[in-house]
């Protein structure tokens, strides 16, 4: 079997995948949360997968990236041209929507490692010097989160009895975690930090990310470390009561903004600049853990889901523009404009979104952040998430000054974009456009699904 014919069957499986994850959303909405228990032991000790209102929507809209994803690779060469990309990326979305789908820690454990390793595949499949040294940089750092994860878990079974997520919130719920059992639970939180590219622990990421092919770090930049935020306010808003971290998670989240943008403020190379704003991305998802109330449970979910959408398809206009360019460098690169305007106006549509311009589905997102950091007082978080904003702005600007207005050293002549490419950038321009005009029936969804965070 040629590769065009193993990405068109990789295509008709995705789109198979994503029929039925509509069917499961619309299950989910007509009537509610929805179990399985497996290994023929009764709960709270099976294995338990769960999926309610957000974790449907967040799996509905995982598969939707990853078909995205499936089509814009039917143009891209660079990926089919390594046979095991597409198997591993099967694999990688599969433990994806088991992560969103795990009811207990150590099933959640098992599913995120092979995530992870099917990443670390990934990484090393090109075989070249650099890509093997930023899989070994990635699986170095992982490995230790790994670590430290399983101990955590092995920990709190310990503690508490048990590792389902109902069961551990029925033991622990009545008061602040507090002794050795905050520690051990923070022990797991320092795990899914380093996973997600928290600081100081995200230097992994910017120095792996980048050696993947455009469509693979679009999927993974735009997908795997909201994952890890999405845990991590499950952990701290539905099992645990983490009153006493807060405060930390806080100015966690204003360093992890600032580090982000500094950083792509002083890149050139265009995936290392969108790497940099996925760890300033992380950090406004922070503060909306940080916050911990009903009202920032809300804008979580709603910035979690624009900034997926966003992220993934700002690292696919990327691909494109290297492509026009023929390098990923902005001072060797210009010129874009004149011959590729489509590109040009998706570009712009979706870094105003990611900037925050309204009435754009970052503007929404970062507003209702905002308005409950300022309503609880925390003018620093708010103030550093606002100023964030402003330099998202001058490197989103440095893109389009360098990649599409200014004069390249050498007119490019007219390329033509593979279609399915530029189809599947439109689609999800159109989807972001959409909910930036239309966002009260995504915030009204998200709060109505988000009811039973933070209770403690």
């Amino acid at each position: 079997v040629n590769d065009r014919a193993k990405s068109k069957l990789s295509l008709i499986g995705g789109g198979l995948l994503f029929v039925a994850t509509i069917f499961l959303y619309i299950e989910v909405y007509q009537q509610g949360q929805l179990s399985l228990a497996v290994g023929g032991w009764p709960t709270p000790f099976a294995i338990e997968f769960r999926v309610d209102g957000l974790s449907a929507m967040l799996i509905l809209l995982s598969v939707m990236i990853h078909y995205m994803v499936l089509l814009y690779q039917l143009g891209w060469s660079e990926a089919k041209s390594q046979t095991g990309y597409l198997p591993l990326q099967h694999g990688l979305i599969a433990a994806t929507l088991a992560v969103l789908m795990a009811a207990d820690m150590f099933n959640l454990y098992v599913w995120f490692e092979l995530m992870l390793i099917a990443l670390l595949g990934l990484l090393v499949q090109a075989g070249t010097k650099r890509h093997l040294e930023a899989a070994f940089k990635y699986f170095a750092l992982s490995m230790l989160g790994t670590l430290i994860m399983l101990v955590a878990i092995g920990l709190i079974y310990g503690a508490t009895g048990h590792l389902n997520f109902n069961a551990l919130n029925e033991v622990t719920a009545n008061k602040p975690l507090q002794g050795p059992l905050l520690i051990y639970v923070g022990m797991f939180l320092v795990a899914i930090f380093l996973k997600a590219g928290v600081f100081p622990l995200f230097a992994w990421l910017p120095a792996a990310y980048h050696t993947l092919p455009a469509p693979l770090l679009a999927l993974i930049g735009g997908l795997l470390t909201k994952i890890g935020l999405y845990v991590v306010m499950r952990v701290s808003g539905q099992v645990f009561n983490l009153e006493g971290l807060h405060e930390l998670f806080g100015w966690l989240a204003v360093i992890t903004m600032v580090s982000g943008v500094l950083g792509a403020a002083f890149h050139w190379d265009l995936r290392r600049i969108l790497a940099f704003h996925i760890v300033s991305q992380i950090g406004y998802l922070l503060l909306g853990v940080a916050l911990a109330s009903q009202a920032s449970a809300t804008a979580t979910s709603f910035f979690l889901f624009h900034n997926i959408l966003v992220k993934t398809n700002l690292l696919l206009i990327a691909g494109l523009m290297w492509m026009g360019m023929g390098h990923y460098d902005l001072r060797k690169g210009g010129g874009l404009f004149p011959s590729q305007r489509l590109l040009a106006i998706l570009f712009l549509v979706n870094a105003l979104a990611l900037v925050g311009v309204p009435p754009s589905s970052g503007f929404w997102g970062k507003l209702l952040l905002l308005q409950e950091a300022f309503a609880q007082e925390q003018f620093i978080w708010g103030g550093v998430a606002l100023a964030s904003g402003f330099l998202t702005l001058y490197s989103m600007s440095k893109i389009w000054l360098e990649g599409f207005w200014k004069t390249g050293p050498n007119k490019p002549e007219p390329l033509t974009l593979p279609s399915p490419a530029v189809t599947a950038v439109a689609i999800l321009s159109i989807v972001v456009v959409l909910t930036g005009i239309y966002p009260e029936p995504i915030i009204n969804y998200m709060q109505l699904n988000s009811v039973d965070f933070w209770k403690g």
